[in-house]
């Protein structure tokens, strides 16, 4: 595989979509070949276990069967879209990835970092992204952008108690000092302009 496969992550609310959307056009307009898509979804198949995932009423959902589905939706996207991309030497961005399961269910939800992570490579295939980049911002400060967008679905893990996001956002600064040499973290909590602007710097460097 001869393409760039670029990952964003972070909490609820980071504006990771925002971003990507910008990232593509601008690359585009760059020359090069872009695809943009999202986990979980991203093919047929990976969105309708998502509608799952994210369903309100599925309260009762298990945390190893949360992880499952998110790891299996994963596994479905991979292979159908972005390996595919990434062979025509595209640039995929892909809103999410691995480092989601390992903050929210590995550690949100107490499954383990190291067990997710293992579940993961083998639904992967040891495929990780070129680079990751962290949209650093305060869980508080990511649900109020949350709330106060109207357009926005609130899904089944917006509705998580604070200090589930706190988790989060607290495991997602120990992977990146678990993976420094693929995790770029940047301030979320600037604005959109000047967080646009570090994301494509960062990009170009490794394009």
């Amino acid at each position: 595989m001869s393409g760039k496969f670029i990952t964003f992550e972070g909490g609820e609310g980071s504006g990771k979509t925002t971003i990507a959307n910008l990232l593509r056009d601008k690359l585009e307009k760059d020359g090069y070949s872009v695809v943009l898509t999202r986990e979980p979804g991203g093919v047929a198949i990976a969105e309708q276990i998502r509608d799952i995932i994210v369903d309100v009423n599925n309260t009762k959902m298990d945390s190893r069967t949360e992880a499952l589905l998110y790891a299996s939706s994963r596994r479905q996207h991979l292979v159908e879209k972005v390996i595919p991309a990434l062979k025509e030497n595209k640039v995929v961005i892909c809103d999410r990835y691995v480092d989601s399961s390992l903050v929210y269910q590995g550690i949100g939800r107490g499954l383990g970092i190291d067990e997710v992570y293992n579940m993961n490579l083998f639904a992967t295939e040891n495929i990780l992204p070129d680079l990751t980049i962290f949209f650093d911002i305060k869980p508080e400060l990511g649900l109020q952008r949350v709330y106060s967008n109207k357009n926005r679905e609130i899904n089944r893990l917006d509705l998580e108690k604070l200090d589930f996001h706190q988790k989060v956002y607290d495991g997602y600064l120990t992977i990146c000092d678990k993976f420094p040499e693929r995790i770029i973290k940047i301030d979320a909590s600037l604005s959109i302009e000047e967080v646009y602007q570090s994301v494509y710097n960062e990009v170009i460097k490794h394009l």
